[in-house]
């Protein structure tokens, strides 16, 4: 582990306790804060919220980097750890190498053999019924589609929680539904026939909608700088983006046009009392985790968005333990009540109605649907005056809740 992360979750312990001690002293001594206090915690609160944002960025950075060495080819075009691929895999290889020249360069720096491999690999984005006036899309290498699935997922919040369904086209798919978790089997006599039963199976359609990087520009003087890592830094920018946009629709979205969020399509199990808008007590959380089902509680986790957090800081149990319980030592996640969480702040954030907190086994009560070609668009001509190439990104996914009964929802109250 790398000594700097090492360094912040021991501050984060630290900077934890120091609050703890100023609350605990108040409540022995029966008495209000004093105003030193209240900015000593005020104080500690700021840094320990900067420190942990901090820790959740070295973790995406490991694993992103963990993907950059093991997939991305180096500049002499062999892989990052030096071996060489099988006869098998030439044809892979081959595309690779003219993808990533086709990056830095376009089609013209390409020989006549990676041209017609590049054309063979060539998407006409108009059959996608995105509204595109021009083709031209290429089908990204498995090895920069890995940095930015990758990517997707430190920055898509649920797609890295929820069941992931890859698809090789983007034709409508029928997922069934069920929630099975009332029926029971039974005790039968003997020479007693076996009762029957139906399960119940409902019926969705994942689609394969299209979730657009927005145009990334580059200047040509970049481009041939080859010690611009170009190759991880283009399937970075674009997973980032649209990881983001895809998280606010898997929290969020409509199910019309778009995926179903989880906040949409969720059942709530707890809404705060009146007066609750903002806030959120112990016996919320407690009646909340145990509105899910107990054969989904042992892999529950929390999903919320940092402001949400930042009041379940606060709260206490009947011991008077804290709910937040920091890392306590390298290679141990934080936890809530000895659950795990998720930050996603594409999650709403504490307010009147708002439904912040979803608990529960989100591989069970979620499905995502990812089309596995990833399109990217070289832009040359429209930025040529400004000496500037813009890259675009291009992926096809969907989301819908599969199993209602594996996922509850905290709803604040309306007033």
């Amino acid at each position: 582990m790398p000594a700097q992360l090492t360094r912040l979750i021991e501050e984060q312990n630290t900077t934890w306790q120091r609050m703890q001690d100023i609350q605990d002293l108040a409540e022995r001594e029966g008495r209000d804060w004093t105003a030193e206090e209240r900015t000593n915690w005020d104080g500690a609160e700021k840094r320990l919220t900067e420190v942990s944002g901090d820790i959740e960025r070295l973790n995406k950075m490991a694993s992103l980097d963990k993907i950059d060495r093991s997939q991305i080819v180096t500049t002499t075009g062999e892989p990052g750890d030096g071996r060489r691929g099988t006869d098998a895999e030439e044809k892979t290889k081959r595309y690779r190498d003219a993808f990533g020249i086709y990056l830095r360069g376009g089609m013209d720096r390409l020989t006549a053999d990676q041209r017609n491999l590049m054309m063979d690999n060539e998407v006409d984005l108009r059959a996608m019924g995105a509204g595109i006036d021009t083709a031209g899309g290429f089908t990204v290498p498995d090895e920069f589609r890995n940095v930015m699935t990758e990517t997707m997922k430190a920055f898509g919040g649920l797609l890295g929680l929820a069941e992931v369904i890859p698809t090789g086209t983007g034709a409508d798919l029928k997922w069934p539904t069920n929630d099975d978790t009332g029926n029971e089997g039974e005790i039968l006599g003997e020479n007693q026939s076996a009762g029957e039963q139906d399960i119940t199976v409902g019926g969705k359609t994942l689609k394969a909608h299209i979730f657009s990087s927005k145009q990334v520009k580059l200047s040509m003087a970049l481009l041939q700088d080859t010690a611009f890592p170009l190759e991880s830094w283009v399937p970075k920018k674009l997973g980032e983006r649209i990881g983001r946009r895809a998280a606010r629709a898997w929290t969020t979205g409509t199910g019309v046009d778009q995926p179903e969020g989880i906040t949409t399509g969720g059942v709530v199990g707890k809404q705060g009392a009146n007066g609750q808008t903002t806030s959120l007590i112990y016996d919320d959380l407690i009646d909340l985790e145990h509105s899910v089902d107990s054969a989904y509680r042992p892999n529950g986790r929390y999903l919320m968005h940092d402001q949400t957090l930042k009041v379940i800081r606060k709260l206490k149990d009947t011991q008077g333990r804290p709910l937040w319980v920091p890392i306590p030592a390298p290679g141990f996640p934080a936890t809530i009540n000895g659950f795990e969480y998720t930050l996603d702040n594409s999650m709403p954030q504490p307010a009147a109605s708002a439904k912040t907190i979803a608990f529960g086994d989100f591989k069970a009560g979620y499905v995502i649907r990812q089309v596995q070609a990833v399109q990217t668009l070289r832009l040359v001509e429209r930025y040529a005056e400004y000496l500037q190439v813009a890259f675009l990104g291009f992926s096809r996914l969907d989301g819908m809740i599969q199993d209602s009964s594996a996922i509850r929802l905290y709803q604040h109250s309306a007033s």
